[in-house]
């Protein structure tokens, strides 16, 4: 039987008919995605005034994580500068450092704020706790190396989209439980948080093509978790699962209302209300899950970034380069 779905927003619906859709993924699927050219991320510095310095930092099993850091050029700074900590969306099984990495940049140049874009192995060939591991490895350094790269080390805000803002919110609990370091804030883009893939949203966008289906999300997991029970899960890597959200920073959460992560982002920003934390919720009517990140042009995604940019100015002094 067919669920009823939320409407698209008819721009982005209109957008969206000249995308190719999937409905699955599978090993070869994902060998052929991966073979696609590489993130074009040199037209998005074109125009922009940025230093960018390349730095390897070590997993906890000694494996090379590479750290990209975009600075604004040619800054005389009187003060240290916010930063923004990147993941990466793509199931948590395609993508790297400069994957949706306009989204950040969009706060350097607001903002003045250094930007560091971690690239986390991926799953199948990396499982269980090592990409979150490998993201917490890379914050560590940032926090540690905070004086060398001009970064307030009490400014980092922890963001992510996708697979990058579930790690991103795994990242945080890790942060929280371990107690170090400091993160300012917590920004979740239509977050990948929970293994279990049950809710009504989930079951809505399953059985035909999508950006992101039931099935997609379900074959990602599999990649991620491999042979582990449901009761073996880390929390930090299925943040859902964890009972305690108190004691978290502040958070953003956003996810659109026709998407498969819907009920999943929704119900993780009520339960930090709950434990008596603050948190921004918007689900954007019509949205796809990744909206903004494919289609900026469009009105609901212009209205989406520049509201996440509002947030952030409320926590962050504006005109931070100067």
């Amino acid at each position: 039987m067919t669920t009823a779905r939320p409407a698209l927003d008819p721009e982005l619906r209109e957008l969206l008919a000249d995308m190719p859709l999937m409905s699955q993924l599978s090993p070869e699927v994902l060998r052929q995605l991966r073979r696609l050219p590489s993130t074009p991320f040199e037209s998005v510095l074109a125009h922009r005034r940025v230093d960018r310095r390349e730095i390897t930092v070590p997993a906890k099993d000694g494996a090379p994580i590479p750290l990209s850091v975009f600075s604004p050029a040619n800054t005389d700074r009187t003060t240290a500068a916010p930063c923004i900590y990147w993941m990466h969306g793509g199931g948590m099984v395609m993508g790297d450092r400069f994957s949706q990495i306009d989204i950040p940049l969009e706060w350097l140049d607001e903002f003045g704020a250094v930007v560091v874009s971690v690239d986390y192995r991926l799953a199948p060939e990396a499982t269980g706790t090592a990409l979150v591991d490998d993201c917490y490895q890379g914050l560590l350094w940032i926090a540690e190396h905070s004086e060398e790269l001009g970064i307030d080390p009490a400014r980092i805000v922890v963001a992510g989209a996708s697979a990058g803002g579930g790690l991103a919110a795994g990242v945080t609990l890790l942060a929280r439980d371990l107690g170090t370091p400091t993160i300012a804030a917590q920004m979740l883009i239509c977050p990948m948080l929970d293994h279990r893939n049950t809710s009504a949203s989930s079951r809505q966008y399953s059985g035909g093509p999508g950006v992101w289906t039931r099935e997609m999300n379900e074959f990602a997991w599999r990649a991620v978790l491999g042979d582990l029970t449901d009761g073996e899960v880390s929390e930090y890597v299925s943040p859902a699962l964890a009972e305690d959200l108190s004691g978290l920073p502040t958070t953003y959460i956003d996810t659109g209302s026709a998407e498969v992560f819907r009920d999943e982002d929704t119900d993780y920003a009520t339960r930090i209300w709950a434990a008596g934390g603050q948190a921004e919720l918007h689900v954007w009517a019509g949205g796809f899950h990744g909206f903004d990140a494919l289609y900026p042009q469009a009105n609901i995604s212009a209205t989406a970034r520049r509201t996440r940019t509002d947030w952030l100015a409320r926590l962050l002094p504006s005109n931070g380069a100067a």
